[in-house]
């Protein structure tokens, strides 16, 4: 919850109502302060107060085991999945040309006239490549490499409309995200706030990790380059667009 930008204070609301399965051990606390969680939220969990007594658990248990196994579609491991550099899927296998666009169709704003406003489907529907931006306002690289997207994005989008940046916002309110958006004047669509969880969620969960970064994907979800996990290099993927987009110049 806290990755997706609840605040703690709405994390501890939600537990009240749905309990703590797991044990808080020292690798647990060391995740969640890095997605967020303050020392409040961190003493609660150590507590035990918002955690499922022996006999909850044990029943829990026997209710996931007791449910019989169903026949599903073949899933992506996110983690693998995000792992893997210019081979890599974001959706599942043989998925189609649309594949992007059918998640993000309906889902996109952007900022105009001083608040976001709808994106036009019938323009995000011409897209072939996806510059998918995934930060914050709290996050120093991310906004220092805002204002070189920006730059970029403005001098290469008219020549290739084919290209799109799709922002994700890693914020933890609407309030901060509408600051970030409108204080580096993007120009692109972004995932609205409110839609986060909605079908662009495949996407988020695969990729958004607490830090910025910076994914080329075609439009059925084939990752082409990938800025990575803990060191990004945004130049990378910029020059992969720039080898695809060349023959079309």
């Amino acid at each position: 919850m806290l990755r997706s930008g609840y605040s703690n204070d709405a994390v501890l609301r939600e537990l009240t109502t749905r309990k703590f399965a797991d044990t808080l051990d020292s690798t647990s606390e060391k995740q969640l302060v890095q997605v967020g969680a303050n020392q409040s939220l961190i003493s609660a969990l150590r507590s035990g107060a918002y955690q499922l007594s022996p006999v909850e658990a044990a029943q829990f248990k026997q209710k996931i085991a007791a449910q019989p196994n169903k026949v599903t579609e073949p899933s992506v491991d996110p983690v693998a999945v995000a792992r893997k550099e210019n081979s890599s899927e974001i959706s599942a296998p043989n998925s189609s040309a649309n594949w992007m666009f059918d998640h993000l169709k309906d889902d996109l704003v952007y900022w105009r006239g001083g608040s976001l406003v709808p994106f036009d489907n019938e323009e995000l529907a011409r897209k072939k490549l996806y510059l998918l931006f995934f930060s914050g306002i709290w996050s120093r690289d991310g906004r220092q490499f805002t204002t070189r997207l920006v730059d970029y994005y403005n001098r290469v989008a008219a020549e290739h409309p084919e290209f799109e940046v799709i922002f994700f916002s890693l914020d933890r309110s609407l309030f901060a995200m509408e600051n970030y958006v409108s204080q580096t004047n993007m120009p692109w669509p972004a995932v609205a706030y409110d839609k986060r969880g909605g079908k662009s969620v495949v996407i988020g969960q695969t990729l958004a990790r607490p830090i910025a970064r910076l994914v080329l994907a075609d439009g059925a979800g084939k990752i082409l380059s990938d800025s990575g996990e803990t060191r990004a290099d945004f130049d990378k993927v910029l020059a992969t667009l720039d080898q695809i987009l060349a023959p079309n110049k």
